[in-house]
């Protein structure tokens, strides 16, 4: 049996000609940038998440990059200051932050969560410390509260990056408000991809989202006026209608990796094998179903030779990578230790009963 890690061709295909036929419309339609189907997916994407504001735009570094100008632009963060980030994140949240001169400020996640660790932050904190950037990785959501809690006490902006994440709950709020604001990815592996590159900034602070937009869309919020030196970041038509057609069905796919994800937890039992954990099945979206082994790179050779894709996120940690030789010297243990040991196995909402069992069966006889 052949099990592909993620077959886009065949969650594509699940919609019918509904992508097909939207697509089209738009094609028809001859409006291709800034149009109804833009503006539509930003309020219907904003209900769901239960922000007031969302600012489509054309990728997720962008919309983590245009949160942090804002700031800038706004006062609220100067040249040189300091963003806390997980030191396992994807290398997007950190180039957000360089490309804003700001100085990242690694902190080591939880080992069973592979979050950010809660308690490490404020060790971290300093008079240069304005933000904290919270990754929900593999689409299980930070614990906020504890977070949340840390920045009201030393008045720090919370930015989520929950490219990985959407629609997990917590506390029976979605990301993307969990924090001060939020910024998306839609790439097509994305459990709300589109068909291209795609993002969003979600948030409930008018002027922030405001300055988003206009950061966006060459600095201007009035034709051929610009008050900032902004960049051209823009959601196309045919991506946002795509992305409303998906956003139909994000939370029954959402319920398939959940429901995938704990047949998994339940019936892989290999004494070498580390399954992920987590504290509440809303919290998690399964973006990646990550698991820890020693061996792992004998385990995703055996399980090629089996049939079954796997990838791993991620072979290098940030400070080990050469765009970041500046800080190879650093050591952050655990972090290492999860990128050395962390394979992603197959999971998505077209897997067949059969592929996950031959999953499950394959491992287990490892």
């Amino acid at each position: 049996m052949k099990v592909p890690y993620l077959p886009l061709k065949d969650i594509t295909a699940s919609f019918g000609e509904s992508l097909i036929d939207n697509a089209i419309k738009v094609i028809k339609e001859g409006w291709y940038i800034n149009g109804e189907n833009c503006k539509n997916f930003e309020e219907e994407y904003a209900a769901y998440c239960g922000t007031k504001y969302c600012v489509a735009v054309a990728n997720g570094l962008d919309a983590l990059t245009l949160i942090i100008r804002a700031y800038k632009e706004l006062g609220v963060i100067n040249d040189g200051d300091e963003i806390i980030v997980p030191a396992n994140t994807f290398i997007a949240s950190i180039l957000a932050i360089f490309a804003n001169d700001l100085t990242p400020i690694f902190v080591e996640p939880d080992i069973n969560t592979y979050c950010i660790d809660p308690q490490k932050i404020e060790e971290k904190i300093t008079k240069r410390t304005k933000a904290i950037m919270v990754v929900h990785l593999y689409g299980c959501v930070c614990e906020m509260d504890y977070i949340n809690n840390i920045a009201n006490k030393y008045s720090l902006k919370i930015i989520e990056d929950s490219a990985q994440a959407h629609g997990a709950l917590y506390n029976m709020k979605r990301t993307g408000n969990l924090g001060d604001a939020s910024g998306f990815s839609f790439y097509p592996g994305k459990n709300l991809g589109c068909l291209g590159d795609g993002g969003a900034v979600t948030t409930n602070d008018k002027v922030l989202a405001g300055m988003v937009r206009a950061l966006a869309n060459y600095g201007s919020d009035k034709k051929y006026v610009n008050m900032y030196k902004g960049i051209n970041s823009r959601l196309d038509e045919i991506q946002a209608a795509i992305l409303r057609n998906k956003l139909l069905r994000l939370d029954t796919d959402n319920q398939k990796r959940r429901d995938i994800s704990r047949f998994y937890r339940n019936n892989i039992k290999h004494r070498d094998i580390v399954l992920p954990e987590i504290k509440n099945e809303n919290q998690h979206v399964w973006h990646i179903f990550a698991i820890r082994c020693s061996k792992r790179d004998q385990l995703q050779k055996y399980l090629e030779d089996k049939g079954i894709q796997t990838l791993i996120h991620y072979p290098i940690p940030p400070h080990k990578q050469e765009a970041l030789k500046e800080w190879n010297h650093y050591s952050f243990p655990i972090t290492e230790k999860i990128h050395s040991e962390e394979l992603s196995l197959p999971l998505s909402p077209v897997m067949t009963i059969d592929e996950i069992k031959y999953v499950v069966e394959m491992v287990n006889k490892w």
